[in-house]
C-alpha cells in the first residue's frame, strides 16, 4: 500500500495526498501545534506543510526515509520558520497563561493542569520572573536579559537552577 501512494505522490495524484493527510494529519498537526502553540498558526503551517507536500512529492525518495519522517520533517521546519517572524515573536511576549486555559475537548496540555503555576508561584522572586518571561511567554535568553537587566549569564545560571529545583518538585 505504501509503495503504492509513492507512486501516486510522485504524479501528483490527489489520492496520495489525501491518503497522507487521513493517515498522517492528526500527529503532524499536534507535532506542529506543540512548536507554534497556537492554533490558527498551526493551521495555517498544516496547510502551508501539505502543500509543500504536494509540491514536492515527486522529488521524494524512500530510501531516505518513510513518508511520515519526511512530512514530519516538513512540517517541523515549516513551523519553527513560522515561529522566526518577527510577528510571531512579539505575539509570544504577549500571550497570556489564562489564554492558554484547557477546556473540555481541548487536546492540549497547559502549564496549570499540570500544576506547574503553583510550583512556579512558591519560586524564589529571581527564578520565577525569569521562568514566567522565558517559558510562559516565550523570551529568548538575551530578550530576558533585556528586560531584566540583568547579564547574560546571569539569565542562563538562573533559569538552570530554577530548571533544577523544577525537576525536584516534579521528580524527573
Amino acid at each position: 500500500m505504501q509503495e503504492h501512494i509513492i507512486r501516486l505522490l510522485k504524479v501528483q495524484d490527489p489520492v496520495a495526498i489525501a491518503h497522507i493527510y487521513d493517515t498522517y494529519g492528526a500527529a503532524v498537526y499536534g507535532a506542529v501545534l506543540r512548536i507554534v502553540i497556537n492554533k490558527e498558526l498551526a493551521q495555517q503551517v498544516m496547510q502551508d506543510t501539505f502543500l509543500k507536500v504536494w509540491r514536492y512529492g515527486a522529488h521524494y525518495d524512500e530510501s531516505k526515509g518513510q513518508v511520515f519522517t519526511w512530512v514530519l520533517n516538513i512540517a517541523r521546519n515549516t513551523a519553527i520558520d513560522a515561529t522566526r517572524t518577527p510577528h510571531f515573536r512579539n505575539s509570544k511576549k504577549t500571550v497570556n497563561l489564562d489564554s492558554l486555559a484547557h477546556t473540555a475537548g481541548d487536546d492540549t496540555i497547559n502549564s496549570d493542569s499540570i500544576g506547574m503555576n503553583e510550583v512556579v508561584q512558591k519560586m524564589e522572586e529571581k527564578h520565577k520572573v525569569l521562568i514566567d518571561l522565558i517559558y510562559m511567554k516565550g523570551y529568548t535568553h538575551q530578550e530576558a536579559s533585556d528586560a531584566t537587566g540583568m547579564p547574560i549569564g546571569t539569565v542562563k545560571t538562573r533559569v538552570r537552577n530554577a530548571i533544577l529545583e523544577l525537576r525536584k518538585t516534579f521528580d524527573v
